[in-house]
């Protein structure tokens, strides 16, 4: 099975940048690779076994622990269970932990076992502090969510090599000559769940270029936080291999009002050092010695230990403030985009922010007296009047003073559309738009129950019903289908029918409604099938790959056609319906010949028919960066006038390079029975951050034609979701709703409230007038065109 994504290709982000600053924006989620602990084998001594603690877990779980016994022989299982169930009453998650655990060679005889959090992610909501980086099991407590499903939270490795001295029972009566592997285990999960600094000492120079909340906890004697040295610095390697204590109001009193001595030997031990606490401080038979580096032989462990679980609870909130080194330096980037009535005022921290302790940002409102002091950007400033311009002064203070002043661009706040809720119990988050029979309609999700609706408007009024989700006869399920959806009408066999097709979330299939405008007809698209079939497979059947992702539909003289893309390979599928049953194809993202392309395709996806053609477009990932974020690729179009697969034509509208970054942004169609196009987001500064829309009008496919370009500074970067008629595009502004007139390329404000992550969005026409169609405060809101 091929990877989700292609390796980072390093040079690219030299070659896309401009020399101009990125635009300062909204917290993004990022998720880098977690590095690796260490539990050493202390020495063999003559003596009897230490039992530091022999409390068993109490039965009251706190979390949900769910363990892969990948490679683990039978008899090791045990005493990894008994690990995980002490653990599960002693983190509090309301998501659950998958562990990964291994049975295999490690590159030390000395090492008894290893452990990761696999990913940190920082930026999320719910973070104590959105600088820090905080472990995959914190970050989904924090989060509410999982914030990385195809992952585990933890991973831990046992070593073979050393399995005939590992003691398997889980008694607490482990003979002095072995080491207890339920206490190994206990020991390697608090690694994996946050117990973990992400330092680094190379050449020379120590480094903590994404600290994690251990690390900001983590303090010199003087009182100043590890994670506010510079880095890389010889000053931050000295701090490496000195000493540092734990800065954590909750683990000092629990310590005897002493603050905690972390591991710093003055030869740097990646790994190890940092990440374990003080042998001296926390000797053998110390219940608190669990987290030290080594384990003794018959040393015995059945809890975290009082303190290791009070320094959780200190990570699971904001670390205290350092010690303040100057000034702050001004603010950087700084912008301010038109709001209703408001402005949104983003900047970019200060250079010295965490040196320089920064405390708050005060901004001043130009012209008049209004001053607005805030903790982080973006800042929203009311009060302000529509058709007035304003700019607005930023500051950054800390306890020794203030910077010098920056200031932003003017705007001049305007009314947003007036809106309407359709449905108030349904959030709308995927949707499409079409008509048929001569009736508008709105197809649209419903997350709370899992259910895929409709509305259809006549005669000035709306009517809604439930079109699957909800049953189990006639084709129905009552599996959660309120996944991504997509729309298309036409006539098959003299008969104009209505074709919905949306994802099974809970089985992850693709699934398809017909409407003959007298009887609704349910089937299952793909992802039922015996087994995901390689992508090398000419011949294709039905996939068991997860096609519970995007999905675009058209239909033509030659049937009715899906396409849609296999999560599970990072290609793109479609099948044709043959009569009652389904014809497979592979479309794009196997080979580099016939003009096709080996990117990882289709996470956005929209297709049209015009005439006997139809158009399908799409992105296509080439490579991402260590947060798993696209960098390079491409926007692609395929098309074809018939239904079979050998028919296909490809072309590359926007590629990546000569100062455009094209890659995983969303595309958009539109037929206006004259002309055809085609838009999507591209970047010019960052090439994981779209700041402008790019369209082309299809009728120069063939040509080498360089498409329009549109940016729209005044309003936020434009990000997703984006869509087309013939008269604008409609796309996201910092997370608000705005519209270009194509005619003029003037933007309007649609949704001065922000709109949910994650959805989708549509004109509809009723009468003469437009309306814009999104989720907005969770509920399917309609806004009428100013």
């Amino acid at each position: 099975m091929r990877a989700r994504y292609f390796p980072l290709v390093a040079a690219l982000v030299a070659t896309l940048l401009t020399g101009q600053a990125p635009t300062a924006q909204a917290l993004t989620v990022h998720e880098i690779p977690a590095g690796w602990a260490y539990t050493y084998a202390g020495a063999k001594t003559p003596g009897a076994s230490i039992t530091a603690e022999t409390k068993s877990a109490h039965t009251d779980k706190t979390s949900s622990f769910i363990v892969n016994f990948n490679t683990v022989p039978l008899q090791y299982q045990p005493a990894v269970q008994a690990a995980v169930d002490i653990w599960s009453a002693n983190f509090s998650s309301t998501v659950p932990i998958h562990v990964d655990a291994t049975f295999g060679r490690q590159s030390s005889l000395a090492v008894l076992a290893s452990s990761s959090p696999v990913n940190f992610f920082q930026g999320f909501t719910g973070a104590p502090d959105s600088d820090l980086y905080y472990s995959s099991a914190m970050a989904n407590a924090l989060a509410g969510k999982d914030l990385d499903p195809a992952n585990p939270e933890i991973t831990i490795r046992i070593n073979s090599t050393i399995g005939s001295n590992l003691y398997l029972g889980t008694d607490g009566n482990c003979p002095s000559g072995l080491y207890d592997l339920e206490s190994i285990i206990i020991h390697e999960l608090a690694h994996g769940l946050g117990f973990i600094s992400n330092d680094l000492i190379a050449y020379g120079y120590g480094s903590i270029q994404q600290p994690t909340p251990y690390d900001a906890y983590a303090q010199l004697p003087d009182g100043s936080r590890l994670s506010d040295l510079p880095s890389p610095s010889v000053e931050l390697a000295d701090a490496l291999t000195n000493k540092l204590i734990w800065s954590g109001k909750q683990a000092i009193a629990v310590n005897n009002g002493i603050n905690p001595i972390l591991y710093t030997p003055n030869i740097y031990s990646s790994g190890s050092s940092i990440s374990h606490l003080d042998e001296n401080q926390f000797p053998k038979g110390d219940p608190n010695a669990v987290m030290t580096p080594t384990l003794s032989p018959g040393e015995v462990f059945r809890s975290p230990g009082p303190l290791v679980i009070a320094m959780f609870k200190d990570m699971f909130l904001a670390p205290p403030p350092g010690v303040p080194v100057g000034t702050p330096k001004v603010p950087r980037n700084q912008a301010a985009l038109v709001g209703d009535k408001s402005a949104i005022v983003v900047f970019d921290k200060p250079t010295n922010y965490r040196t320089a302790q920064v405390s708050s940002f005060e901004v001043k409102v130009m012209p008049g007296n209004l001053t607005r002091t805030v903790k982080k950007s973006p800042a929203i400033i009311t009060g302000l009047k529509n058709g007035v311009a304003y700019s607005f002064s930023i500051t950054a203070k800390n306890a020794l003073g203030t910077s010098d002043p920056v200031t932003t661009n003017a705007v001049i706040p305007q009314a947003a559309w007036s809106s309407t809720f359709l449905d108030a119990k349904a959030d709308g988050k995927n949707l499409a738009t079409t008509t048929f029979n001569g009736k508008p309609m709105i197809i649209y999700s419903d997350s709370k129950n899992g259910d895929i609706k409709s509305l259809t408007y006549s005669a000035g009024k709306w009517s809604t019903s439930v079109i699957d989700g909800n049953a189990t006869t006639g084709g129905k399920t009552a599996d959660d289908v309120s996944g991504e959806i997509s729309v298309c009408v036409g006539t098959i066999n003299k008969v104009s029918t209505l074709n919905i097709f949306y994802a099974d979330l809970t089985k992850k299939w693709l699934r398809s409604a017909s409407f003959d405008g007298k009887r609704w007809s349910y089937s299952i698209v793909d992802g039922n099938g015996p087994k995901i079939q390689p992508y090398s497979e000419k011949v294709r059947v039905r996939t068991g790959s997860d096609v519970s992702g995007s999905n675009a539909c058209a239909v033509t003289p030659s049937g009715v056609q899906v396409f849609y893309r296999d999560e599970s390979q990072g290609i793109l599928l479609g099948a044709v319906r043959d009569g009652t049953s389904w014809r497979y194809e592979l479309i794009d993202g196997d080979r580099n010949t016939d003009n096709r392309t080996t990117g990882d395709v289709g996470f956005h996806l929209k297709a049209m028919s015009v005439g006997a053609r139809a158009y399908l477009l799409y992105d296509s990932v080439l490579s991402v960066n260590t947060d798993k974020q696209p960098l390079r690729g491409e926007v692609r179009i395929a098309f074809r006038d018939s239904a079979y697969p050998e028919d296909w034509q490809y072309q590359t509208l926007d590629t990546s390079g000569f100062g455009i970054a094209v890659a995983g942004f969303d595309v958009a169609l539109y037929n206006s029975g004259k002309s055809q196009s085609a838009t999507w987001l591209a970047s010019t500064i960052l090439p994981t951050q779209a700041d402008q829309i790019r369209w082309l009008d299809l009728k120069n496919l063939g040509t080498s034609t360089t498409p329009t370009s549109l940016s729209t500074p005044s309003y936020g970067i434009p990000q997703a979701p984006i869509a087309l008629d013939n008269k604008g595009t409609l796309f996201s502004c910092q997370s608000r709703l705005c519209a270009e007139n194509s005619a003029d390329q003037t933007i309007s404000l649609v949704s001065g409230a922000p709109v949910a992550d994650g959805t989708n969005t549509a004109w509809i026409t009723l009468g003469s007038v437009r309306y814009a169609v999104i989720s907005s405060a969770g509920k399917l809101t309609l806004y009428k065109a100013a």
